[in-house]
């Protein structure tokens, strides 16, 4: 009994003491986790919230040592990456598409197989990192890319209301913003059902217009007072 104790007992020091490596396949909900040592032997795999106060005492609970934590870019990776990395974890943020790439040869598509294949990539140091930018600098870019769905969604409404009236050869011609909604409302005079099409459409290009005039004046204050790449 004392000798299963302790060949049980040694198997645990080695564990401990061999380098660890570890891949995330993060899903919105949960992700897949899987630990291999160095010799590419799986010695752990969980589904852990894709939280990272969750992930980050999963680790801890493992008592191993971990060399490297790979996890592929995404939206919410970004934002585990940067909490595990204030907590210490020796965490990497792969490029996408050089983990597809590598993932190629990999038959059955699964978010465990997955965690296991970037914990592979890990181990053998085939991996290329990618920068993760502040959480200040994706706010900067979460503001320009609200803009630009703005704009996109007033150029929309214009351009249904120019091919509407177009089918009925009334052409608007070129426009300011401001003169846009005068300038249907000139063509479609005498036409009820299309001034009616008009006036809902118009409802809907003044809100975004007004928000969008709002909304760029606080965008180029905001551009204004972001340093450049050297401030």
């Amino acid at each position: 009994m004392n000798g299963v104790m302790a060949e049980a007992s040694a198997k645990h020091q080695g564990e401990t003491t061999m380098e660890h490596y570890a891949g995330i396949d993060v899903s919105l909900e949960y992700s897949s986790v899987c630990v291999v040592d160095a010799s590419g032997k799986i010695v752990r795999e969980d589904r852990v919230a894709s939280e990272p106060e969750a992930l980050i005492a999963w680790f801890a609970s493992l008592g191993l040592p971990l060399v490297r934590i790979g996890l592929e870019a995404g939206p919410l990776s970004q934002w585990l990456y940067a909490a595990m990395r204030r907590a210490g974890l020796a965490v990497e943020l792969l490029e996408t598409r050089h983990v597809r790439d590598a993932f190629k040869a990999i038959p059955v598509k699964s978010d465990r197989n997955d965690a296991r294949g970037i914990a592979q990539l890990m181990r053998l140091g085939w991996f290329r990192p990618v920068h993760c930018k502040s959480l200040a600098a994706q706010e900067v870019r979460a503001v320009l890319t609200a803009r630009k769905l703005i704009q996109s969604k007033l150029r929309d409404v214009e351009n249904s209301v120019r091919g509407i009236l177009r089918g009925f050869g009334l052409k608007v011609g070129k426009t300011t913003p401001r003169g846009f909604a005068g300038r249907i409302h000139e063509l479609v005079a005498g036409h009820p059902n299309l001034k009616m099409v008009a006036t809902a459409l118009l409802s809907v290009h003044a809100v975004l217009l007004r928000e969008f005039q709002a909304f760029e004046k606080q965008v180029r204050a905001l551009v204004r007072g972001t340093p450049g790449p050297g401030g």
